[in-house]
């Protein structure tokens, strides 16, 4: 019998034992916990039968991903022209490090009480009333959360315009004269779009738990909009400074935008009557609304220690020569996109599925299982191939989406070597999404803060060395020490992830990807990477015999300088004019050609290849 056959014989219907956050409980029990308003029958009869089929794979669980990944790709398409647009009015001058960094301080807001907190507190309950069809408390308590959220945003927003100043110190101490200055207007600015964006991070968690998924991933756009277009308006007309706060006037009115458009159908789907609204806004007695706060707690203090780290890096970063926080957000910015497009699209899609699905039967956790496993082999198929990227082609990737205006090939490679750095936690972080969620689904929010705390721990410990003492140790430039922080969160993210492994698997079972299953997948893509390199290279050839037609000489020396007559060149001498020789060649070949046609014919030849091969050998995602 396999280990996993022995797994699921521990779920007799005898037991039901299931383990939740606090403790085991009987099907029951948690039933009654879940939703206390129900009657006996209704617990043990209708409900019951809803989540069995609820709990059964192939629900439409993947079409809903889809949906996010798609409406995530638009945002982040979006995004990726936003910031093209201010790389080009910007580059890494010290306007783009003033915003960058002003940015972050009252993002901090956002992202404490925005999607990835309410998500893990409140679509649990809210998604499980909507399964019970206790339509009445799912209203009652949504309508109470907005209340509670309108109230503490307020404040903190005041909070966080009052006290600008010290935040500025405590957060970007290296920024000092001018730059400081225009940091403390940029955030008093951004404060109060970025309580907007809490409220749109409301309407996300109703959407999503109505399977409205399209809607509330695709708002994000209007936000870029809005940037775009000011930036585009003013770009031309007004020096860096002034622009960057005419810039971030734009990002609160997109700010609003997101909201807006969310709005309607939120309020469709909730539809309370003008009477009874005052008293369902303040409705915070009732049992559901408790049980969100009792969730909300250990989740906002999770996102509050890994947002904690991000202003760790951004304080180390600030302490570094002039560019390092511009460059180190271009480089977050594309890594970001495949955790939004294949990590943050399956968590969001299963989330709501397992909260209303798991620990109601005695198959439970083996449905459970068999969801993970298989969301956790899509996040790999697509993941996989975007570190790879970003370790071996990152420089093709930063010029496609940067490279004009202020933003040079120079700047480019900069943040090749910061892209290359993230791509070492990419699948870790990834993965570990989809096993937070299943835990918030399993009501336990306090295991995935202890691990995140000892992620951050280590962050903050590894990162300071790697970024201010790395690159004396190594001879290298201080300005590197950028790509050393994302590097050390990189391997922090793999501790944090087998953490979250291991401790699943010891509630419900062996889980994770088949070691077969990822070496193929890693082979593959690193064997397309090879051939993207191949056609990179003829592109260089072909850059090369053009210099030469046109100059009548040759661009570069066939033979070793230092050869002698007979040919003979030492090893390691031989090692260094390859690479030199292969440096220049792209070098000739990246500035004689758009980086964006190098882009689409590198990184189409790695795709392409990386689908066929994967087809080849079978590996498609189920």
């Amino acid at each position: 019998m396999s280990q996993r056959d022995k797994t699921d014989n521990k779920t007799s219907a005898g037991d039901r034992d299931i383990h939740a956050a606090g403790g085991a409980k009987n099907v029951p029990d948690v039933v009654a916990d879940v939703s206390p308003n129900l009657s006996a029958k209704a617990q043990r009869g209708g409900l019951l039968a809803l989540l069995r089929r609820a709990a059964r794979p192939g629900d439409g669980s993947g079409r809903f991903a889809a949906l996010v990944a798609a409406g995530i790709f638009l945002s982040r398409i979006a995004g990726l022209v936003r910031d093209r647009v201010f790389a080009h009015y910007f580059g890494n001058s010290d306007a783009a490090d003033a915003f960058r960094a002003a940015f972050r301080i009252p993002n901090f807001l956002q992202n404490l009480f925005g999607e990835g907190v309410l998500s893990a507190s409140f679509i649990p309950v809210y998604a499980g009333l909507l399964a019970q069809k206790d339509e009445k408390e799912a209203r009652r308590a949504a309508l109470a959360v907005a209340s509670l959220l309108a109230m503490i945003t307020s404040l903190l927003v005041l909070f966080g315009v009052l006290t600008t100043p010290w935040l500025i110190d405590a957060i970007a101490p290296g920024f000092s004269g001018a730059k400081r200055e225009l940091t403390i207007h940029l955030v008093r600015v951004f404060f109060p779009g970025a309580g907007l964006l809490v409220f749109s991070a409301w309407c996300l968690g109703v959407l999503n738990s109505h399977r409205k998924f399209f809607i509330s991933y695709t708002a994000p756009v209007a936000w870029n909009a809005a940037i775009i277009a000011t930036l585009l308006s003013f770009g031309g007309r007004q020096h860096q400074f002034h622009l960057a706060s005419t810039v971030a006037w734009g990002s609160v009115l997109g700010s609003g935008f997101q909201f807006a458009i969310q709005l309607p159908m939120v309020i469709r789907l909730i539809g309370p009557g003008a009477s009874a609204l005052p008293q369902r806004l303040f409705a915070w007695g009732s049992e559901s609304v408790r049980t969100i706060v009792r969730n909300f707690t250990p989740v906002f203090i999770s996102r509050g220690v890994v947002q904690l780290s991000a202003y760790v890096d951004a304080l180390l970063a600030s302490l570094l020569p002039t560019g390092a926080v511009a460059a180190l957000a271009y480089a977050q910015t594309i890594y970001t996109l495949p955790v939004s497009l294949f990590g943050m699209s399956v968590s969001a899609a299963e989330l709501p599925v397992m909260s209303s699905a798991v620990v109601w039967d005695a198959g439970a956790y083996a449905a459970l299982r068999t969801r993970l496993d298989a969301g956790l082999r899509r996040i790999a198929y697509f993941v996989v191939p975007s570190a790879v990227a970003f370790l071996a082609l990152g420089d093709v990737v930063a010029a496609a989406i940067y490279q004009s205006g202020r933003f040079t090939h120079a700047d480019a490679m900069y943040v090749w070597g910061i892209l290359a750095g993230s791509g070492v936690g990419l699948l870790a972080s990834t993965l570990g999404r989809l096993y937070s969620s299943t835990f918030y689904a399993l009501r336990d929010t306090r295991t995935p803060l202890r691990f995140a705390i000892i992620r951050v721990a280590l962050t903050t410990v590894l990162g300071y060395l790697a970024a201010l003492h790395a690159p004396h140790w190594l001879g290298i430039s201080p300005r590197w020490g950028t790509a050393g922080l994302t590097i050390t969160a990189g391997i922090a993210g793999w501790i944090e992830f087998l953490l979250l492994r291991r401790a699943l698997n010891r509630r419900i079972g062996p889980t994770g990807l088949p070691v077969s299953y990822s070496a193929r997948v890693w082979s593959t893509a690193l064997a397309s990477a090879a051939l993207a390199w191949g056609v990179r290279f003829a592109l260089a050839s072909h850059a090369l015999a053009a210099s030469a037609l046109r100059h009548g000489v040759s661009a570069l020396p066939l033979a070793h300088p230092q050869s002698s007559s007979a040919g003979f060149i030492p090893n390691h001498s031989m090692v260094f004019w390859l690479i030199s020789r292969v440096h220049s060649a792209t070098q000739l070949e990246l500035a004689s050609r758009h980086p964006v046609f190098t882009g689409i014919a590198v990184l189409g030849a790695y795709g392409f290849a990386y689908v066929a091969g994967t087809s080849v050998l079978r590996l498609h995602p189920r």
